[in-house]
């Protein structure tokens, strides 16, 4: 995969917008507690583990960050996006850099994620509309308690200006797919949207490799040091046995008249 070639000019700082007015932090809740979760590992499974993986571009990704296009439009608010080849600027005194102005950054999202949470929000129609407007290459609507249909998970490519459903959750341009799994994440069970690898992006594959969560990759390390030691100790007992045996055979040499040491 051939990693997008990031804008070489951004907005010179004399030619950019004054955003002194603009509202960037209204303080408006989350949908629910099981959306937050959803969020939280989406973000957090990116940060712990992407680039473990052998991902080495640079990206930011968040929850809930405000997407300007122009001072004179409203944000966009995704549940959840990726921008690659960027980086959020460190110093937050300053208003431009927390949140993400599309002038600053030099270019759009590549995935936004929208969690159907109730059936008032228009995922399918007009978000996907703005979404292909900002042009986000990749538009993802995660429909868990299924508001909008019998569809749980939909999936779209960016072509010429306009949205396309794709076949299989596979982000080709970012090399990160998508898939809905059965299991635990802080102690609610259900079926969460992860990230995976190409395999794990055909929904009907099962044996691809999910990126984990921190806990997860914890978990994954303290077994490969419990195996590694449980392999230890058995060739250790391998050994004593081994040293056991030589012991007793040489006391049976030795009970015969044998010197068991012309043998060694």
């Amino acid at each position: 995969m051939t990693p997008a070639t990031p804008p070489d000019t951004l907005t010179p700082a004399e030619l950019a917008p004054q955003i002194d007015a603009l509202v960037i932090e209204d303080e408006t809740p989350v949908d629910n507690f099981f959306s937050a979760k959803l969020q939280r590992m989406l973000i957090e499974i990116l940060y712990s583990s992407w680039a473990s993986l052998g991902m080495e571009r640079p990206f930011v990704a968040d929850a809930d960050i405000g997407i300007f296009s122009s001072v004179h439009r409203p944000p966009i608010v995704p549940d959840v996006f990726i921008s690659m080849d960027v980086e959020a600027p460190q110093d937050f005194r300053e208003k431009k850099n927390r949140t993400y102005l599309i002038w600053e950054f030099g270019k759009s999202p590549d995935v936004v994620v929208e969690i159907v949470s109730n059936k008032v929000g228009n995922e399918l129609v007009s978000k996907l509309q703005d979404y292909a407007r900002l042009g986000v290459t990749y538009y993802v609507v995660f429909d868990p308690l299924q508001q909008l249909g019998d569809d749980v998970l939909h999936v779209f490519g960016l072509t010429h200006g306009d949205y396309e459903r794709l076949e299989q959750p596979w982000l080709e341009r970012i090399g990160l797919g998508l898939t809905l799994w059965e299991g635990t994440f802080e102690d609610v069970t259900a079926t969460w949207l992860r990230w995976c690898d190409s395999a794990s992006a055909d929904l009907s594959v099962r044996d691809g490799q999910l990126l984990p969560t921190g806990t997860e990759r914890a978990a994954q390390a303290e077994a490969k040091t419990t195996e590694a030691e449980a392999k230890v100790t058995e060739a250790e007992a391998k050994a004593s046995a081994a040293e056991e045996k030589a012991a007793k055979l040489a006391e049976q040499l030795r009970a015969l008249g044998v010197d068991p040491e012309q043998f060694t």
